[in-house]
């Protein structure tokens, strides 16, 4: 493997940092630790860490209200997804570009009533402009460059990100697409 080769965790911190993202929103929970492991060993954008997912969400729709800028929200799979739901149908109401990534369980692990498992994708189809499962690290630069064009094209909206947690920890040469 290359040396430049990268955990999926740390690809999703390098799509931010290409994103010129300043601040993220976000309360940790399991299946986003590895995502968290990397928020905390960079220094180009903020992590607020909030008390509940639905502040960090509520908090990513004012930071973008105020600012124009596409809002960051980052929760945990099941529950952590769920209690997002109330801000995110806020800001799709509102039209508030917004990309919210969701940890889910491992890709073996869906659709086998895991621990903290819900289908993120389908409770939040209704309340948002799209939404994106991970299947494979392959896709994770190409999906969130696509989850930050989506929010803030057109009419602007709500993007959800679901990814599941192996695919944080697996390794893969970082390349952000261009257009």
């Amino acid at each position: 493997m290359s040396s430049n080769h990268i955990s999926g965790a740390e690809i999703v911190i390098r799509c931010l940092h290409e994103e010129k993202v300043k601040f993220v929103f976000g309360y940790p929970g399991g299946a986003v630790l590895n995502i968290y492991d990397a928020v905390f060993q960079q220094n180009k954008f903020k992590h607020v860490l909030v008390r509940h997912e639905q502040a960090a969400v509520h908090a990513a729709d004012a930071y973008s209200r105020s600012t124009g800028k596409v809002g960051v929200a980052l929760v945990t799979s099941g529950p952590g997804a769920t209690n997002a739901v109330t801000g995110i149908a806020t800001a799709y109401m509102d039209s508030i570009p917004m990309v919210i990534i969701s940890g889910q369980v491992p890709t073996y692990a869906i659709g086998q009533d895991a621990f903290q498992e819900c289908d993120t994708v389908g409770i939040t189809r209704p309340c948002v402009k799209h939404n994106f499962l991970v299947k494979d690290i392959k896709d994770i630069a190409s999906t969130i460059k696509k989850a930050f064009y989506v929010a803030s094209s057109g009419r602007p909206g709500p993007v959800l990100v679901d990814i599941p947690k192996d695919i944080t920890a697996e390794k893969y040469e970082f390349n952000y697409p261009k257009s």
